[in-house]
């Protein structure tokens, strides 16, 4: 699809590897947190790998801007519903079965192209248009918390019942969607300016709205009823940022977004045809998790060759002037403090469950307990990251490379311990192999990363590498294999299970007389699906 630096393809597999891998620890822990604070583990910990072996000096120092545009990048596919599409592959309905897979490969694609673009981005940007991104990412954050302040007030019901919300619709993001304008426009009116960072968001935004209505509303089309119908968002958000990718001159992370998008289409669903061959052998094992770890690596080596590419042929960037260097600790506190407590912060529900913790501590919550915990840490934190940046502390590197090292090591060993705490307090033999592969794969992480880092950058291919081209070729090749790969997981499955449902979860079928897909809004008093 695409080709690479010759002078430098034979040193290119700790890259690749290393990267795969990290997108699979960190999609085998997402599974065990879900959603969009699960996703940012993967995305985060694969753009710093991509980036430490690059041999890119110029990268290397913007690592922690990678993993934040990385993190938050990936974490927008967490919102889309992908359990009862699964299901779909297994039934043993033929329509159903390649529907399923279908579906699968636009999640997955969808997934990878937000994710592939935001880890892309601080490479082509220089740092005036990089930081221009954190006062409106900021104000979107805090609009975020305060719509979640007050749905919390006004109309706090029962998850299991959401439904019965008034502001359910088809169980959309659509007010996140909706807050997220109001909240860069609002930014632009006290400004009085509407810089190039809040146009981004707004062609997101606006894309997730113009999806949604477009293809849920108007066309009736609805992937996975009764559940979210955000994959429709998320198809007009990747296209609002495509437009905008192009009108800026950004064609590099357009083309990482699709070498990713269609590696990640491919991943999620190949991944689940494997798991539907792997569960013959008879085993009892956390297969889902199989599933989701299988499904990170391939599109970890999609995410490897999109940087690949961009290593050898985005030109050089400089951090001069070194604007806003406060963004610098706020990237590394968002990645270390934010990423981790977002996601960790839903493991004392777990303790409390599994009776290894009490529910209460001395008149406060365990929950509170553990936000207080925190608190200390954050703040010790950011005040050692602060007192750095006046004068460096002697046990951080002086390197650039030894800082992004670092940075990652932390990040990721603190996200497989803190997995591995949650999943303690109720261990059965079957996670030894999930949890067991998440340690192996941690501990090669760690040994590849700091061995294996290029001392020197490497050589740049001529500007003339003509992107345009390989747009191109690389949207032909990758929908010429989207077709191949559904109809060969579909005839794979098919040939193995015929009409048989292969269990593994629920009977699911989307088509014909015995569909239990319905597109009627859950009933008020049952538990949404």
């Amino acid at each position: 699809m695409i080709k690479l630096n010759p002078a430098a393809s034979r040193g290119d597999w700790p890259l690749i590897l290393v990267t795969a891998l990290s997108l699979s620890i960190g999609w085998g822990i997402r599974g065990n947190f879900g959603h969009e604070y699960g996703a940012m583990i993967p995305g985060a910990l694969a753009a710093m790998a991509a980036v430490l072996l690059s041999g890119r000096e110029d990268w290397r120092r913007r690592v922690a801007y990678f993993a934040f545009f990385g993190a938050l990048g990936w974490s927008f596919g967490g919102s889309m519903s992908y359990g009862q599409v699964i299901a779909y592959t297994h039934s043993g309905h033929s329509a159903s079965v390649l529907y399923g897979f279908g579906s699968l490969f636009v999640i997955g694609f969808l997934w990878g192209a937000m994710g592939g673009a935001g880890t892309a981005l601080p490479a082509l940007l220089d740092r005036e248009r990089l930081t221009e991104f954190f006062a409106p990412l900021t104000a979107v954050f805090m609009a975020w918390w305060l719509q979640d302040r007050a749905e919390s007030w006004l109309v706090a019901v029962n998850p299991q019942f959401r439904h019965e919300s008034p502001l359910y619709w088809n169980d959309t993001d659509w007010l996140g969607a909706l807050t997220a304008i109001a909240a860069v426009l609002a930014l632009a009116l006290i400004r009085r300016r509407l810089d190039r960072a809040s146009s981004l968001i707004l062609h997101c935004a606006i894309g997730w709205w113009a999806g949604f209505l477009l293809l849920v509303e108007l066309l009736g089309w609805r992937m996975t009823p009764p559940r979210s119908d955000n994959w429709a968002g998320c198809i007009g958000m990747t296209l609002g940022l495509w437009v905008y990718l192009q009108r800026h001159g950004l064609s590099g992370v357009t083309l990482a977004s699709l070498v990713t998008g269609f590696f990640g289409g491919f991943g999620f669903s190949a991944a689940t045809m494997l798991k539907l061959v792997e569960v013959t052998s008879g085993w009892q094992t956390n297969w889902h998790s199989v599933l989701e770890q299988t499904y990170g690596f391939i599109n970890g080596v999609g995410v490897a060759v999109a940087m690949l590419c961009l290593a050898s042929r985005a030109p050089r960037i400089s951090e001069e002037p070194l604007a806003r260097r406060w963004t610098e600790v706020y990237a590394v506190g968002f990645v270390l403090l934010g990423v981790t407590y977002l996601n960790l912060s839903k493991n004392p529900e777990e303790w409390i469950k599994a009776k290894a913790f009490p529910e209460m501590l001395y008149s406060l919550s365990a929950e509170t307990w553990f936000g207080l915990a925190y608190l200390l840490l954050a703040a010790a934190v950011l005040a050692l990251l602060i007192r750095h940046q006046r004068r460096p502390l002697a046990l951080l590197p002086a390197t650039w490379l030894g800082k992004g090292q670092l940075l990652y090591v932390v990040f990721l060993w603190w996200m497989v311990l803190g997995n591995f705490d949650r999943a303690q307090v109720a261990f059965v033999p079957q996670r030894l192999v999930t949890e067991g592969t998440i340690h192996f794969n941690a501990v090669l992480c760690t040994v590849l990363l700091l061995f294996f880092a290029r001392p020197a950058p490497l050589n740049l291919l001529p500007a003339a590498a003509n992107l345009g081209t390989l747009l191109k070729k690389t949207l032909v090749i990758g929908l010429a294999g989207m077709t191949l790969s559904v109809l060969a997981d579909w005839g794979i499955v098919r040939a193995i299970y015929g009409d048989q449902s292969a269990g593994h979860g629920g009977q699911h079928i989307r088509f014909g007389p015995n569909a239990t897909a319905t597109k009627e809004k859950p009933k008020a008093g049952q538990a949404h699906p």
